[in-house]
């Protein structure tokens, strides 16, 4: 045998190889929401599928995932070589968190919140609406970089770019559930509602709501407020106002009832798009889905 010959039959032993299928992984907690990354160490293969064992999957090679919600999953890897594959499955092991969560997957990115049990009525009117799925597919409808962004107008589901936006909700409202201890800090979660006259308790919307962006807070203007709106903050809201800045002019006006505790980027990117003059996007930020954390 020539050695051109021996080398094309070399080549097509090697191109008959099957492709072997085998990845690592690492996760900053094992508490939902759990962000895993995936190291694909397979070899010999030139394409992959993933089965992430939640029903989802990706066929990135070096994929992110995120699980909302805790239990076992089994994960798949296929490696794929022209027509061979191989397959291999590893279980991973997610806790429920002990804190009432709330997982938000919006078109910029993921949120994670805290919902507070000092604003019970607020917290499961959010968690039932949430496991009815009502904010899947809503938008952003206004946002204001430095103020906050506001969304749960179930009437911007589809909506034209061009419709206004903001009275929708559903048929009741929320009792105020006003706390100093929960203040308008930078990603603090709180509830919209109409002003003046007609809502003279200062009543909630029953699903609208907007999360705070802010800007830089100084002592000064703490101790202002405090004297102004009979407010005692204590020293751990003041360090936190100082720290992340806020709107807290809002405080005692509008229910707080919880704070974002994981995806600062994503509402950065949020507040940073831009929109109109009625404040509204010019090309829809969507909210994809609401997912109590389990």
């Amino acid at each position: 045998m020539t050695r051109v010959a021996l080398f094309f039959v070399l080549i097509g032993m090697f191109s008959c190889a099957r492709p072997l299928a085998k990845f690592d992984y690492s996760q900053e907690k094992t508490v939902a929401p759990a962000k895993i990354s995936f190291t694909n160490g397979s070899e010999n293969a030139d394409s992959y599928m993933w089965d992430f064992g939640d029903g989802t999957t990706s066929t990135e090679a070096d994929p992110q995932h995120t699980y909302a919600l805790s239990g076992n999953y089994k994960v798949t890897l296929t490696a794929v070589k022209g027509g061979k594959k191989t397959t291999t499955k590893e279980k991973i092991s997610i806790d429920a968190p002990k804190e009432c969560l709330v997982f938000m997957e919006t078109s910029m990115g993921d949120m994670t919140f805290k919902l507070y049990d000092q604003t019970p009525k607020h917290r499961d009117n959010f968690l039932k609406l949430a496991d009815e799925d009502f904010y899947k597919d809503l938008v952003f409808h206004r946002i204001i970089s430095g103020f906050m962004v506001q969304g749960g107008d179930p009437n911007s589901r589809g909506a034209d770019i061009n419709k206004p936006l903001g009275s929708g909700g559903p048929s009741y409202r929320i009792d105020a559930e006003f706390n100093p201890g929960l203040a308008h800090v930078k990603g603090a979660l709180a509830a919209a509602r109409t002003g003046g006259p007609s809502n003279p308790t200062k009543m909630s919307s029953g699903s609208q709501f907007y999360i705070v962006h802010g800007k830089e807070v100084s002592g000064s203007e703490l101790d202002n407020l405090e004297l102004r709106k009979g407010i005692e903050y204590t020293e751990e809201t003041k360090i936190q106002y100082q720290k992340l800045g806020g709107t807290p002019f809002l405080d005692m006006e509008y229910t707080v009832y919880g704070q974002l505790i994981d995806g600062w980027e994503t509402l950065d990117k949020i507040a940073g798009v831009k929109t109109n003059m009625s404040d509204r996007p010019l090309e829809n930020v969507i909210i994809k889905k609401v997912t109590v954390v389990k």
